[in-house]
C-alpha cells in the first residue's frame, strides 16, 4: 500500500551528531507522518466522498455532460423527425381503396350491408337507425376518403378509411358534415327518394337537431347520382333549414384523386330498423317543417265559412294519376265520391293531380285533408303530410295482388310510420288480358301499367263508411288543435 504523506507539512530530519546520539535518542526521533490509523482514515474519507460525488453525478449532470447533450440533442430531433415524415409517407401510400361496389355480392345486393362499403359494419341501436359515422370510435379515428365520381358502373368508384395525419397523397379534405347516402332505387321517385332520406332525419333527431349537413353525396348501386327529385330536394331543404347542396366531385381532380371528408354519415338501409315510434317522430318533424316552410297555418286552412277554426270540418281529396294506374273513367270516379262527401255536413271535396302542383300546393292541399283518395303511385307519399289519424283510400289495377310483391304494401307501411290509417283497397277484378295465364309473372308487364276501373255500389258504401268513421273521430277531437311535431330537442311549431 503506498503511504500518505503530506508534502506541505513534511519535516526536514534534525541533523545530529555522533556525540549527541546517546543523549538525546529520547527526545529527537526522526519525526514522519506515517501511521496505520491515519491511513485508513484518509483512504475511508476519500471513498466517502467519491460515492456522495457519484451519487450527485446520477442527479445533475456534470456542466460537460450537458455540454453533450446539448450537442447531441439537435441529431436526436433530427433523426425522430425523419423516422416521423418516413413513417408518416408509409402510412399514406398503405391506404387501401375497395370497390363501393362489390361484385361478389351482385345477387344479395338487398340483403344486408354487404353490397355497398362491404367491409364496414353499421352502428345500430334497438329502436333506432343503421348508420356509419366517421370519424367515430368505431372507425378508429379514420375519416372516410371516396374515390367516387363515375356515374355508369359503381364498381369504378371506391373508398376507404384513413387518419386526419395521413390522407392519402394529393387528397382533397372537404370540411363540414357530409351525409353519403346509398339507395336501392332512385331519388327522383318521391316514395323511393323519401325512404333513403328518413333515415338521415332520424339520425338529426337523435342529434338533438343540431347537426346540420354541408353537403349530400348519393349513390345509387355504388353509381354517383348528382340530383334529386324537386319535390324530395324541397323537403329536404326545409327539413334541414338550408339549401341541400349535392355534391358532384367536379373540382376533385377525377376519378383517381381523393376526397376525404372532415365528418361523414353514411345511410345504406333506408328506414329498415327503425322503430314505428322513432319513424313517427321523423314524419311529425318532416309534416311541420314542410309546413313552416309553405307558411301554412292551421287555423287558416280549417276556417269555416269566416267563423273561425272549426276542426269538424272534414276534407275529402281525390289525387288523381295519368296514364299507368289511372281511373278508365276518372270523370265517374269522382263522381261517386263527390256525392258522398256532399251528403256529410262539414265534408269539402277537393281534386288534384299531384304532377300539376308545386311541392307547396301539396303540403296546402294535404294539411286541409282528411281522406285521401288515390290509386297506388307515389303521388301517396303526401299522405304524411295530413294531419295524424287521417285516413288513407287505395286502388290496384287487375292482378297486382298475386303477382306485384310486397313493393304493393309500401303505402299501407308508410301510413302505420307517420300515424296514418290506411282504410284498406280495392283491386280491380277486370282488366287487360294475359295470354300467359293470370298467375304467370309474366303477366305482371301487362298488369303494371294497366287501369283501374270501378264499381259504383262499392265505392258508395266504402265512402260512407270512412267519412262516418272519420266524422265520428274529429267530433270526438273538435276541441283539440292539430298536432305539431315535437321530438326530442327538435321542437317544431
Amino acid at each position: 500500500m503506498t503511504r500518505l504523506v503530506s508534502e506541505t507539512n513534511r519535516v526536514p530530519p534534525i541533523s545530529y551528531s555522533p556525540k549527541h546520539h546517546h543523549n538525546n535518542h529520547n527526545h529527537h526521533r526522526t519525526t514522519s507522518l506515517y501511521s496505520p490509523k491515519l491511513s485508513i482514515c484518509l483512504l475511508s474519507t476519500c471513498v466517502t466522498l467519491f460515492i456522495l460525488f457519484q451519487i450527485q453525478s446520477l442527479q445533475t449532470p456534470p456542466s460537460s455532460w450537458s455540454f453533450i447533450h446539448h450537442f447531441q440533442n439537435p441529431i436526436l430531433n433530427t433523426t425522430q423527425t425523419s423516422t416521423t415524415t418516413t413513417i408518416a409517407a408509409k402510412f399514406q401510400q398503405a391506404v387501401t381503396f375497395l370497390p363501393l361496389k362489390d361484385l361478389r355480392y351482385t345477387q344479395t345486393a338487398q340483403q344486408g350491408h354487404t353490397w355497398f362499403m362491404s367491409s364496414t359494419y353499421d352502428t345500430h341501436e334497438q329502436g333506432e337507425v343503421q348508420f356509419q359515422h366517421f370519424p367515430s370510435k368505431a372507425s378508429k379515428g379514420r375519416l372516410l376518403c371516396v374515390k367516387g365520381n363515375d356515374t355508369h358502373d359503381g364498381a369504378w368508384n371506391s373508398y376507404a378509411l384513413a387518419w386526419p395525419e395521413t390522407l392519402p397523397e394529393n387528397a382533397t379534405h372537404m370540411d363540414g358534415l357530409t351525409f353519403v347516402s346509398y339507395n336501392h332505387y332512385n331519388y327522383d321517385n318521391i316514395w323511393h327518394g323519401l325512404s333513403a332520406m328518413v333515415p338521415f332525419v332520424a339520425w338529426h333527431i337523435k342529434n338533438e337537431c343540431s347537426k346540420l349537413p354541408t353537403r349530400w353525396v348519393l349513390y345509387h348501386w355504388g353509381e354517383l347520382r348528382t340530383k334529386m327529385g324537386p319535390w324530395l330536394k324541397i323537403l329536404m331543404n326545409a327539413t334541414f333549414n338550408g339549401y341541400v347542396d349535392i355534391e358532384r366531385f367536379d373540382d376533385s381532380g377525377g376519378g383517381d384523386r381523393a376526397v376525404c371528408f372532415e365528418e361523414a354519415v353514411v345511410m345504406r338501409h333506408n328506414e329498415g330498423g327503425m322503430s314505428r315510434e322513432r319513424r313517427m317522430e321523423v314524419y311529425d318533424l318532416m309534416r311541420c317543417k314542410a309546413r313552416l316552410y309553405c307558411n301554412v297555418r292551421m287555423e287558416e286552412s280549417r276556417e269555416d265559412g269566416g267563423r273561425g277554426l272549426n276542426l269538424a270540418v272534414i276534407g275529402m281529396t281525390m289525387l288523381m294519376r295519368t296514364g299507368a294506374r289511372s281511373f278508365k273513367n276518372e270523370s265517374a270516379v269522382i263522381g261517386i265520391f263527390e256525392r258522398e262527401c256532399h251528403n256529410v255536413e262539414g265534408c269539402r271535396f277537393f281534386v288534384a293531380h299531384s304532377n300539376n302542383l308545386t311541392f307547396c300546393q301539396q303540403v296546402k292541399l294535404m294539411s286541409l285533408t282528411d281522406i285521401l283518395v288515390s290509386p297506388h303511385g307515389a303521388q301517396l307519399t303526401n299522405m304524411f303530410l295530413m294531419d295524424r289519424n287521417s285516413s288513407v283510400m287505395e286502388f290496384f289495377p287487375k292482378g297486382w295482388l298475386k303477382l306485384a310483391g310486397v313493393g304493393q304494401y309500401v303505402y299501407h307501411w308508410i301510413a302505420s310510420w307517420s300515424g296514418m290509417k290506411h282504410q284498406g283497397a280495392w283491386r280491380d277484378p277486370s282488366g287487360d288480358h294475359c295470354p300467359y295465364g293470370e298467375d304467370d309473372r309474366r303477366c305482371m308487364s301487362i298488369y303494371k301499367s294497366g287501369k283501374i276501373g270501378y264499381n259504383e255500389t262499392f265505392f258508395a258504401e266504402w265512402a260512407r263508411n270512412v267519412l262516418h268513421e272519420v266524422k265520428m273521430r274529429k267530433m270526438e277531437k273538435a276541441s283539440e288543435k292539430g298536432i305539431a311535431a315535437t321530438a326530442s330537442g327538435c321542437a317544431c311549431s
